[in-house]
């Protein structure tokens, strides 16, 4: 038995949150635990749960660069008054790219 064209254009599969299902339940953010807790209260990591993430081999001859300039000094301060338009101008001017 399959439901009509009317009702399946009204069910949708929409994410689970918290309230719809019994109690207890945990959804997670998706991210597995990278080692276990001791007695003590103290985390050991386990190195073969840690992710390792390998580059791939064209990213050599990359021509993308980043987007923060490497004469780029940190300010003790912040700034303020600094709109989006003025620092990519900014930006522009020290990186001489268009």
């Amino acid at each position: 038995m399959k439901p009509t064209a009317a009702l399946c254009t009204r069910l949708r599969r929409l994410p689970i949150i918290t309230k719809q299902v019994a109690n207890g339940f945990y959804k997670g953010t998706g991210s597995g635990a990278m080692g276990r807790h001791t007695k003590h209260g103290g985390y050991v990591i386990e190195w073969r749960k840690v992710r390792n993430y390998i580059a791939p081999e064209g990213l050599k001859d990359c021509k993308l660069t980043p987007f923060v300039t490497e004469t780029f000094k940190p300010l003790k301060r912040r700034i303020s008054g600094v709109n989006g338009p003025a620092y990519l101008k900014n930006w522009k001017q020290e990186n001489g790219i268009d």
